[in-house]
């Protein structure tokens, strides 16, 4: 399923226009005050405030301080969306892809993923990489989705690096490259993303691109699997029987150090 954009207020209250109401609802939602939050926005919204639309459509797809109606959320993205504004296009894409207030259409979730990608949108990046990569409203090519992946993976996003490094191991769109799918797949897994972490474990135990290590491998799959990943838990188990009992302590500890320097690899 394609990924939507979190609404991030943080940011948003420094991008939004400075306009009454506007900081009272941003304070309101961050302290869970839904109800106040739709009531600060709703007449800013209603008045074509591109950022409140958006919001709105957030709180609708989400069911926060109102009954979850994902046709109500559409229609405010869209509005949004028509303005120019990125995070409605990247979630309209959504809704499209996902056929979530709307009936599925490929073809219309590239359309908006695409305007919001060249606006630098990662998500939409990433999700119109993930369209081309799997022949989704445009024709597969695997050149293209490489470079959207890309493009968003040099942005920080976890699901882009881990499909990055899926393009180099497996040579589609890119010569095959083991050292570089090591390196997407590590920026990846050390964001908390468990199939990144699963691959980089299957990286190490293979030797492919780093140096072969079953403590590094089960390390890495024992993050995985502590987030629920039945593969990384079935690997854990399959490594354990052509490990002694050192090993499996070394690379225990081995996660739990890197878990402490790290909190995120445990998702976010």
């Amino acid at each position: 399923m394609l990924r939507i954009t979190s609404i991030l207020i943080l940011t948003l209250a420094l991008a939004a226009p400075a306009q009454a109401g506007f900081d009272e609802g941003l304070a309101a939602y961050n302290r869970g005050d839904y109800a106040t939050a739709l009531r600060e926005w709703r007449p800013l919204a209603e008045q074509g405030d591109a950022v409140a639309q958006y919001l709105l459509g957030h709180v609708y797809d989400y069911g926060h301080g109102v009954p979850q109606n994902h046709a109500e959320a559409v229609k405010w993205y869209r509005l949004a969306a028509e303005q120019g504004d990125a995070d409605a296009q990247s979630n309209l894409g959504v809704m499209y892809g996902n056929g979530r207030g709307i009936p599925e259409n490929d073809v219309e979730a590239v359309r908006w993923y695409r305007l919001a990608a060249e606006q630098g949108h990662a998500s939409a990046q990433h999700n119109l990489g993930f369209m081309y990569d799997n022949g989704r409203g445009v024709p597969e090519n695997d050149v293209e989705a490489v470079r959207w992946y890309r493009l968003a993976a040099e942005q920080g996003n976890a699901k882009a690096q881990l499909n990055l490094g899926a393009m180099y191991y497996k040579g589609r769109g890119v010569p095959e490259n083991d050292v570089e799918a090591v390196k997407w797949f590590r920026l990846a897994a050390e964001q908390g993303d468990a199939r990144a972490q699963l691959n980089l474990g299957v990286m190490y135990a293979g030797g492919r691109g780093v140096p072969e290590s079953l403590v590094h491998a089960f390390a890495w799959w024992n993050l995985a699997a502590a987030q629920g990943d039945k593969d990384a838990a079935k690997n854990k188990d399959i490594a354990r029987n052509r490990m002694t009992a050192e090993q499996i302590a070394q690379a225990q500890k081995l996660s739990n150090e890197w878990l402490r320097k790290n909190p995120k690899l445990m998702g976010q």
